[in-house]
């Protein structure tokens, strides 16, 4: 088989991995529509879920703006949401092949959920299986905004419909499914527990930032 022929083999099967997921963030990122449409217009949701595609990051620079803070306050935010990104890019770049435009490029489908999934357990990813797990989800997340930036003064608030309790749900859901072993339990609760101790004593984003390094030390511990 080619390598063409297996990396579109390995992306099919991601694509039928990740519909589960699209599923859920379609009806996640209803909720960032809603919310997000009185503050931003019906225009500016949709693209910043185009450009940006990351609902932690999304959600918290609606919080900010919502709060009175200021566009600049917003980006910082989402900037410190999405710097555990930093951390899985380097867990993910030993198993990426290619010139470095290549591998860069592999950064842009990487969430969560699809980094997750693409672990083959052993140290190790799967490169195209993580851009088709992205590919659901990706879909799914645009498609939810947009429902709900058109349809979501028709639905009420998000709470209403116990929407706001599905973002911390599709991660608990995520952490279920990849922490076994003594290892991975051990960087998820020291992850955990470092969030913790620093939600309250530091900016948003920096406690995520300090739990994910401190995930990625623990993760090197011997089982």
């Amino acid at each position: 088989m080619s390598d063409q022929a297996a990396a579109r083999e390995r992306r099919e099967a991601g694509i039928r991995r990740g519909i589960p997921f699209g599923i859920a963030v379609f009806v996640i990122s209803i909720s960032f529509g809603v919310l997000a449409r009185p503050l931003m217009g019906p225009v500016a949701p949709i693209v910043m879920s185009v450009v940006v595609f990351s609902g932690s990051a999304q959600f918290g620079a609606l919080a900010v703006l919502l709060a009175g803070g200021s566009a600049a306050a917003a980006i910082a935010a989402g900037l410190l949401l999405n710097a555990r990104y930093l951390a899985m890019g380097l867990a993910l770049a030993p198993s990426l092949r290619g010139r470095a435009l290549s591998r860069a490029a592999f950064a842009m489908p990487m969430v969560d959920a699809s980094w997750a999934a693409a672990s083959t357990g052993s140290g190790t990813f799967d490169p195209w299986y993580l851009v088709g797990v992205s590919i659901p989800q990706y879909a799914g997340w645009v498609l939810g905004t947009v429902v709900g930036v058109f349809v979501g003064p028709a639905l009420g608030h998000p709470d209403a419909l116990g929407l706001d309790a599905l973002f911390p749900a599709f991660f608990l859901a995520l952490l279920f499914e990849e922490a076994r072993g003594r290892r991975r339990m051990v960087a998820a609760g020291g992850g955990a527990g470092i969030a913790l101790a620093l939600t309250p004593i530091l900016p948003a984003g920096l406690p995520i930032l300090a739990a994910a390094l401190g995930a990625v030390a623990a993760s090197r511990m011997r089982s």
